[in-house]
């Protein structure tokens, strides 16, 4: 683990595997700190020759907290969006892309394989429209171009995502919402091992309990936009994975995606919901390992 300063803020690193091999940047979804990316997953793409490099995307786990700047309003941020208008945020999810490529540069890393997670997706997106020379290839997961005409989140699953955490509750009632957050999104295909998932929540806990972060990087979502336009500039090698059970983000975004992308490669699981099942990991890694720079 640790801090480093890239676009005026600080990030928690850590890294695996040999430095001297091609690095393989992973970036992790709403409200998620970089534990969330299961060690096997990281493990496999270390096995498969990358140098893995995960973070702490800002207003999460120990990188920088943007607290000072309150609770977005959404009712304002939904009404400008709608009429055209830039709503004014603490920061946008281009501003997160920026976080990726200062990160890069700051650990002497011209080029690398970016590989995203739902949010993480949708920033890993914007880091290969808008810094082709930086990339390697490009993996977004469980992600969505955020076209206005695609299927909306289900309504139990968007509503358990955005649940909030009693704060005076402590570990036990992080706990208890993680657990039913994880119910309400995750692979019917593929059920969670509950004690592992307990004792993750936990460590979640004990590491960093920001409960305000989330709000304010789901107001960076709203405020992108579609993407598909800017979809259209990648050039780098890219891989579309999506489960087909995706309650959360369905499998339409993941579909969207790949066809708004030259050349993408589309990989979609049934039984998949909105997570990473430990028996697919060692599959995606082998997929992200055949992509090859054009």
């Amino acid at each position: 683990m640790s801090q480093i300063s890239a676009n005026g803020i600080t990030l928690e690193v850590e890294t695996h595997g040999d430095p001297s091999h091609p690095p393989l940047l992973l970036i992790m979804g709403l409200g998620a700190q970089l534990t969330l990316w299961p060690i096997e997953f990281v493990e496999a793409l270390v096995a498969r020759g990358f140098y893995v490099v995960r973070f702490d995307n800002r207003d999460i786990g120990l990188s920088t907290k943007f607290t000072h700047a309150g609770r977005p309003n959404f009712v304002s941020l939904v009404l400008k969006t709608k009429i055209g208008l830039k709503p004014r945020l603490s920061y946008h999810l281009t501003d997160m892309a920026a976080d990726v490529v200062a990160l890069l540069d700051a650990m002497g890393l011209p080029q690398a394989h970016i590989v995203g997670v739902s949010m993480g997706g949708m920033i890993a997106q914007l880091v290969a429209a808008a810094y082709p020379e930086r990339v390697l290839s490009l993996t977004s997961i469980m992600s969505t171009t955020s076209n206005p005409k695609l299927p909306p989140p289900g309504k139990a699953a968007l509503a358990a995502l955005t649940a909030p955490v009693p704060p005076e509750g402590g570990v036990e009632a992080y706990v208890e919402v993680g657990q039913m957050r994880a119910a309400a999104i995750g692979s019917p295909g593929y059920p969670a091992d509950l004690e592992r998932q307990r004792n993750r929540l936990a460590a979640e806990y004990q590491r960093a309990f920001h409960p305000t972060g989330p709000a304010r990087q789901y107001a960076a979502i709203l405020a992108d936009g579609d993407r598909r336009k800017r979809l259209k500039k990648v050039t780098a090698p890219t891989l579309v994975i999506h489960g087909q059970d995706d309650p959360l983000i369905t499998v339409h975004g993941g579909e969207d995606t790949a066809a708004s992308i030259r050349g993408a490669r589309l990989i979609t699981y049934p039984g998949m919901g909105h997570d990473l099942p430990l028996a697919l990991i060692d599959d995606m890694a082998d997929a992200i390992a055949a992509l090859t720079p054009r």
